[in-house]
């Protein structure tokens, strides 16, 4: 739509003084799908002051200011939708046990992990080093799977790694981590070799904001059934 099909739009609308239901869903929808930057914002706000500036030179009129009002409040900035980024990785691969190391490497603050077993000496490097650099981790795990041969969580709670599990009969069956608060990794990937090099499995990484809170919700309350 044109300037000059807004500014004729507006001169119509204020043709009685004031903004019907009608007219306002009808400039609701053209600024938002038509109007797409500042700039025609801008432009469409300069009309719309102008047009009243002209019908209040006549005489005082507090419909037109009403109506100015209304028609100033359609044409504020919309807020920015917050944006999520996700992904989704698959294996057989070593692209995943990388993906997860890199998420260690780029952590700055938090991780909390909670997962069946963890197997993948990879991973469980990047969990050390982490620890080493002072980044503040936590991890849960299943209580049958922590005493399996080859199974790293041992090692971990040796090293200062916190670490919790279980103590039911039933398995700790989840498989997810908490990076800095913002981002989630969770899917049915075992944090193992067989993982990465036999199975068919996923994971995805999301900084959805309802999802990240969610599991941490359920971490931190895991957590503390366990301490």
């Amino acid at each position: 739509m044109s300037d000059a099909d807004i500014a004729d739009l507006l001169r119509k609308t204020l043709e009685d003084h004031r903004l019907s239901r009608g007219e306002r869903r009808v400039l609701a929808e053209i600024f938002g799908d038509k109007v797409r930057d500042e700039r025609e914002r801008a432009l469409a706000r300069h009309k719309a002051f102008k047009l009243a500036r002209a019908e209040l030179s006549d005489s005082p009129n507090n419909d037109v200011l009403e109506w100015l009002e209304d028609v100033t409040k359609l044409l504020l900035t919309p807020a920015a939708e917050p944006t999520s980024q996700s992904e989704a990785h698959f294996s057989p691969s070593d692209h995943c046990v990388g993906r997860i190391c890199r998420l260690f490497e780029q952590s700055r603050k938090r991780v909390d992990v909670c997962v069946y077993t963890i197997t993948d000496d990879r991973i469980k490097d990047a969990i050390l080093r982490a620890h080493k650099r002072g980044i503040d981790l936590r991890v849960i795990s299943d209580n049958h799977k922590a005493s399996d041969l080859g199974s790293d969580v041992e090692e971990l709670d040796r090293r200062g790694v916190p670490v919790r599990v279980d103590r039911t009969e039933y398995h700790m069956h989840h498989k997810y981590a908490i990076f800095d608060g913002r981002q989630l990794l969770t899917g049915s990937y075992n944090w193992t070799r067989s993982a990465a090099a036999h199975n068919e499995e996923n994971f995805i990484i999301t900084t959805e904001t309802g999802l990240v809170r969610s599991f941490q919700a359920e971490f931190d309350k895991l957590w503390n059934q366990l301490g």
